[in-house]
């Protein structure tokens, strides 16, 4: 298993982390062999969004001698209520959850607590402005919560959240499909067909700009519904009217930047192994450049997908990573200090180009890299 930096939080995570999914079945007996399975497998992130107390005390028991092995995501304003999920802004029934999710987890902190579900600017509004977030920064100030997060569907919401400074850890749902899709406070938009029915054309600047300022502020990015539910390993259910691999959606993911863990919603021990399987799948079994280039109803035509089928360049240069440092530094219409001394440090620069375009023949999404080597080298210097 490969693990990588949480934004600023100074935790390395797993690549593949495990979402609960898996944990509600059998009553909640389905916890042990899967926490067992994540340990064998090295995956040290999990991800609890609900707040059933059948899976919290399950998870709570099957972590006991083994809290300090793993890093844990849980949810405020997740609440149970009158036998049922419930997300909540009412500040008694969040406080409420929260003893109790402490309670049940038999644990006394939170690595990142998650603030549930945030898709409308009113509803940000209401947790920014009101006791909740005053609520989850006191947590933190106390070490209850060790990091401070948010759940979204919406780039606008989670980009006016990050930029408060307050947020330090991003869920978002990020996959080929979604990417396309411009911003909406109706998550349901993300899986309705219709939006896919036209010709889609690259990746919504909103979302673009959303992972990019991740990286810049050391937001980290934990991934959800990579598979899109499931349905983008299914040629009959694809939006994008093909199938994908699961090495493929995770690939994607874990190539954009700010990502450090994908959240496998494992039902079963072997869907776990399968999508932690990732770690030693080869870079064909890995890439999606052609499926992408292959699909009926989308198009990346002009934007670099960071797929490195440029690759190898005879100057030695690593043409994606350059290209993702460049888009870093456009978006914030500056070079932050980061991005510079990370540019600095690579072993090829973009001075280096000869404009050979063997790269450019070789990109499936037609990016004039060239032109890019020589924006990157009047951006950095060098």
């Amino acid at each position: 298993m490969n693990y990588r930096k949480l934004g600023n939080t100074g935790l390395l995570v797993s690549e593949i982390g495990l979402g609960c999914e898996g944990f509600s079945e059998d009553g909640g007996k389905n916890t042990f062999p899967m926490i067992e399975a994540a340990e064998r497998l090295g995956i040290n992130y999990i991800d609890l969004y609900t707040p059933d107390p059948e899976v919290r005390e399950a998870l709570g028991t099957s972590l006991k001698g083994k809290r300090e092995k793993f890093i844990l995501q849980s949810h405020i304003c997740s609440v149970w209520k009158d036998g049922q999920y419930k997300r909540s802004r009412d500040i008694d029934e969040v406080k409420e959850a929260m003893s109790d999710m402490l309670s049940l987890l038999k644990t006394d902190y939170i690595d990142v607590g998650m603030i549930h579900y945030v898709d409308s600017m009113e509803d940000w509004r209401t947790i920014a402005e009101g006791p909740v977030l005053k609520y989850v920064v006191n947590l933190k100030e106390k070490g209850i919560i060790k990091h401070i997060g948010l759940s979204s569907h919406n780039p606008e919401v989670a980009l006016e959240a990050i930029n408060t400074g307050h947020i330090e850890v991003l869920m978002f749902s990020v996959n080929p499909c979604y990417d396309l899709l411009p911003a909406s406070e109706d998550v349901e938009s993300l899986w309705d067909e219709k939006n896919y029915e036209n010709h889609l054309v690259n990746m919504d600047p909103k979302r673009q700009e959303l992972y990019e300022t991740c990286q810049s502020l050391g937001v980290g990015v934990t991934v959800m519904k990579a598979f899109g539910g499931g349905d983008l390993l299914s040629a009959e259910l694809s939006l994008a009217g093909k199938a994908l691999t699961v090495n493929q959606c995770i690939h994607y993911a874990l190539t954009r930047p700010a990502v450090a863990t994908i959240l496998a919603g494992a039902h079963t021990i072997s869907e776990l192994e399968k999508s932690a399987a990732y770690e030693q799948a080869s870079d064909e079994e890995r890439d999606y450049a052609e499926a992408f280039a292959g699909f009926s109803n989308i198009s990346w035509e002009g934007h670099c997908m960071y797929c490195s089928h440029c690759a190898p360049c005879p100057k030695k240069i690593d043409v994606a990573t350059v290209t993702k440092f460049l888009n870093l530094a456009k978006a914030q219409g500056t070079v932050p200090e980061t991005v510079r001394e990370h540019y600095k440090v690579l072993s090829h620069h973009a001075s280096e180009c000869i404009g050979c375009r063997a790269c450019e023949k070789r990109c499936p999404f037609g990016v004039h890299i060239v032109d890019n080597m020589s924006e990157a080298e009047k951006i950095f210097g060098i």
